[in-house]
């Protein structure tokens, strides 16, 4: 088996372009834990697709690990999908977002499969939502989501319009590592075969996309009572200004108001460190701007536009960044709500959230007689339980706590656009009761009970990074903590037993106390982090987060 020096010397003599060569050069002299860390392994492509900081080297996204996971794509279309077979493509506005998608689309339209390739930056929903309006065999999103601007990533997605889950993904994900070399990926047309076409999607698309989500709305008459609410939205510098702006103003709201600095699409994202609307750094403009105007919601999407974050007024009129457990509690609330009063539920409703997301949604749904779905975290598993009830039950909504929604059928995956018109509109609504939203979620609270949650993250980057985050889970499972928060364990879940879960087998461990307390703990999918999730019950609930927080990260 080659080390990384081998594999680095076999790009400087291997079918690479000049410039490639240069920077391999540059690493072996200058940079040897760079130049370990950008080969030591191929960049995975997981169940999801690829994510990870650019650059040359295997474990970097470059055009040649681009090609290589478009290739084995290619392959397993080519080999498992019989009739037409089409790609639609999209990307944000990170750095080579659009050069891996115009790699992307000339490498299967070279294998003979037709490519639907956006005009320019699209949000990740938009892309799940072309897939099923040009009834495509899958498709692909180049975008690296919420990570700072040294990242960018590739998405697939399938026929349904959700990611690729299984055993699809494991398939593709076998192909794809069957691609050992550049050589092997159709860069250039071949010889005596046809090149598909590469079709180009823009406008039309758009108010196909726009007039659906419109249909979702719920109170148009409380939005034409309250039409100024004012309004902030910053898309941090990525795509969700296309069309959230829009899809706000079509919904009847009329007192929009910008953050200039953070309105021109920059993959080098110059006004945030990270453009992660859970961070609130991410927000300060926003915020700022909210107080400047006296602004009464502030609605923020990442780069992709599928996470939303937002910010309202307290009762002593300060701007208070929500987290994704409590925007989607008063929403799913709100939601089932106004389902009740039109008359829509029947029993044969259904919502989704995930094993890290808020029990509070679990409670709410119960209270209204609306079957909860859990799921493992990632919202392609929200869009799975779409897929398998599609025909038999109807999907109300679904959310993840990281800052992930959807409502309807349209889209299957999380949607920033959908969520932060419906937030807008629930606004609207509140105030015709002669509420906040943050009086709204004490409503809540007040009805369900307080659930309190926090995430924190431990950063490991390299190699030996990741031997140490799973080096934590091995001694977790070898011996998990007995106390939590100062009651006793009672309960394990490892979700690497599907036998014991029901789910798909996942790293991810739950440890709950006879208060009811959860504390998990998973690896993130996508980013060199362990992450650990904190969930408590009760008029405590503040001070036994911060217990969990010390016994868990020193």
């Amino acid at each position: 088996m080659k080390d990384y020096k081998q594999i680095a010397q076999s790009w400087l003599d291997g079918n690479f372009d000049a410039a490639t060569k240069a920077e391999v050069k540059q690493l072996m002299e200058t940079d040897p834990v760079g130049l370990e860390d950008a080969f030591y392994r191929n960049l995975e492509f997981g169940t999801g697709g690829l994510r990870g900081t650019m650059g040359v080297g295997t474990n970097r996204m470059n055009k040649y690990t681009v090609g290589m996971a478009t290739q084995g794509l290619a392959n397993y279309i080519k080999a498992h999908v019989e009739g037409p077979r089409s790609v639609c493509i999209a990307h944000d506005s990170r750095n080579n977002s659009r050069l891996f998608a115009e790699i992307s689309a000339e490498v299967l339209s070279n294998n003979g499969i037709k490519v639907y390739l956006f005009e320019d930056l699209r949000p990740t929903p938009e892309l799940s939502y072309s897939i099923r309006l040009k009834k495509a065999t899958a498709g692909i999103m180049v975008t690296a989501s919420h990570n700072p601007k040294e990242y960018n990533g590739y998405k697939v997605f399938w026929c349904d319009g959700g990611q690729i889950t299984a055993p699809v993904d494991k398939d593709i994900v076998a192909e794809v590592g069957k691609i050992e070399d550049p050589a092997e990926v159709r860069f250039q047309p071949v010889p005596g075969e046809a090149k598909a076409p590469i079709e180009t999607m823009g406008k039309e698309e758009d108010e196909c996309y726009l007039r659906d989500q419109l249909s979702l709305t719920l109170s148009p008459e409380a939005v034409r009572r309250h039409a100024d609410i004012k309004i902030v939205y910053t898309p941090l510098h990525g795509c969700g200004v296309r069309l959230m702006p829009e899809a706000l103003k079509r919904v009847g709201f009329t007192n929009i108001i910008h953050v200039p600095e953070q309105e021109v699409p920059d993959g080098n994202f110059p006004t945030v460190a990270s453009p992660n609307p859970e961070e609130p750094a991410a927000m300060a403009m926003a915020l700022a701007k909210a107080d400047e105007t006296g602004a009464d919601l502030v609605l923020a999407t990442d780069p992709d536009a599928d996470r939303l974050g937002i910010a309202v007024r307290n009762d002593e009129g300060k701007m208070v960044q929500l987290t994704g457990n409590q925007t989607w509690s008063f929403l799913t609330y709100y939601i089932l709500t106004r389902w009740k009063e039109l008359g829509k539920l029947n029993g044969k409703q259904y919502c989704v959230k995930t094993i890290v997301t808020s029990e509070l949604i679990a409670a709410i749904c119960k209270s209204f007689g609306v079957k909860c779905y859990n799921v493992l975290t990632g919202f392609k598993y929200i869009a799975e339980v779409q897929k398998q009830q599609e025909g038999k039950t109807e999907f109300v909504c679904g959310g993840e706590e990281s800052y992930g929604f959807n409502l309807g059928s349209f889209v299957r995956d999380k949607c920033a656009q959908i969520a932060g018109v419906m937030v807008a509109e629930c606004a609207a609504w509140a105030a015709d009761k002669g509420m906040t939203l943050w009086q709204l979620l004490q409503k809540v609270y007040d009805e369900y009970g307080l659930y309190v949650e926090k995430m924190v993250y431990i950063v490991r980057k390299g190699k030996t990074g990741a031997e140490e985050i799973q080096k934590i889970m091995a001694d977790y499972r070898a011996t998990p903590p007995q106390v939590i928060a100062g009651k006793k364990l009672v309960k394990v879940i490892d979700y690497l037993k599907p036998e014991e879960t029901g789910l798909p087998k996942s790293n991810v461990l739950q440890f709950f106390n006879e208060d009811g307390d959860v504390v998990t703990v998973r690896p993130s999918g996508t980013e060199p982090k362990i992450k650990f999730y904190f969930g408590a019950t009760g008029a405590d609930a503040p001070a036994k987060i911060e217990t969990l927080k010390a016994q868990f990260v020193s």
